[in-house]
């Protein structure tokens, strides 16, 4: 590893707490310095584990640039913190999302720009516009939906979306504001020489995520059936048919492990990183598979009507990051429901208040 220091935002979340303790487990000698506000329900029981691993954490909050002024310089800057909502701004005030996602990003450079600090940016496959993948054909199979392979817009093939599909459009105000922070690193990249990489990342999973309806959708699924709690298959007609690629964690954490050791190779770039057509799977499938691991059958009922920002099927093509790399993802669907529901059972007693 060539960079002895390491700030993670966000890093009591699920996301950057699983970094963190992977780059403290993988380079012992590495200073991994884990910035939170605690703001999301479970990110306090990261806190233990980020200790025990010897993780420095610093309760500070991205919004605020005071908050970095106590922080010391650092050699890599991992910006993993968000309001990650999908409905975040359409049920409620859009205030704390867009000082988040958006001004909190430009706190987090102007921290990395002090100290000349590399810098990777959690970006979203929420950037493409839901009003250009309306524009996608698609048919119905038996338990999902899958892609067409002709299609009239650019960038989307059978194997899923690519980095040049069409950006112009609505996307949820949560897309928009990482949207815009993609630009304004673009613009920090070009300018100021920060040294970059944007990855795009569509639906993750594993231990530790506390999965809800609008984020985290697999551990929602897996903690329904062990709990033995009914779920809801929710628009396109209540058949469950809707498709996401999902991405293990541990999967995320090789590809950044690669840039942070190769960086001047992805400086610049905005990567598409997700689990691929081979990770894909719908939400009848996702049942089918936690009926099969839990061993439990939960009802399950159906609302035809389509939720706000909603979006029938998403595939990540992962060509760009895999040419460039090598990388691409080694975990199935089905280890990360084994994973999920084995965190589950090891830890039921601190999880059921939360996920149960």
């Amino acid at each position: 590893m060539h960079h002895k220091s390491i700030l993670i935002t966000g890093g009591a979340g699920f996301v950057g707490a699983a970094l963190a303790l992977r780059l403290r487990q993988t380079y012992p000698d590495c200073r991994v310095i884990a910035f939170d506000n605690l703001k999301r329900r479970g990110s306090e029981l990261n806190l233990p584990r980020l200790r025990a691993a010897g993780i420095e954490f610093v309760h500070g909050d991205v919004r605020n640039k005071e908050d970095f002024d106590a922080l010391p310089a650092v050699g890599a800057v991992i910006e993993a913190s968000a309001e990650p909502s999908v409905l975040a701004g359409l049920t409620s005030a859009p205030d704390y999302l867009v000082n988040t996602n958006l001004s909190g990003t430009v706190n987090c450079l102007n921290y990395a720009r002090r100290h000349d600090a590399a810098f990777v940016f959690l970006s979203t496959s929420r950037v493409y516009p839901i009003n250009q993948i309306e524009k996608i054909a698609i048919e119905e199979a038996e338990t999902r939906f899958e892609l067409l392979d002709k299609q009239v817009l650019t960038g989307i093939s059978a194997h899923g979306l690519a980095e040049d599909f069409p950006l112009e459009g609505y996307r949820s105000l949560y897309g928009a504001t990482k949207l815009c922070s993609e630009f304004l690193i673009q613009e920090y990249h070009h300018f100021y020489g920060l040294r970059t990489v944007i990855n795009r990342c569509g639906v993750l999973a594993g231990p530790w995520q506390m999965g809800k309806v609008d984020q985290g959708v697999v551990v929602l699924w897996v903690a329904r059936h062990f709990w033995q709690q009914p779920l809801a298959y929710v628009g396109f007609g209540g058949t469950g048919k809707q498709v996401r690629d999902v991405l293990h964690v541990d999967d995320l954490f090789d590809l950044i492990d690669y840039q942070l050791n190769n960086l001047a190779q992805v400086n610049g770039q905005t990567l598409n990183v997700g689990g691929g057509r081979a990770s894909s799977i719908s939400l009848r499938e996702l049942t089918a598979l936690c009926q099969r691991i839990t061993g439990h059958t939960v009802p399950i009922g159906a609302e035809a009507e389509n939720r706000a920002a909603d979006i029938p099927i998403y595939l990540t093509d992962n060509a760009r990051v895999t040419a460039l790399t090598g990388w691409q993802p080694r975990r199935s669907p089905e280890q990360i429901v084994t994973d999920v529901y084995q965190w589950l059972r090891e830890n039921e007693a601190a999880l059921k208040p939360i996920l149960g």
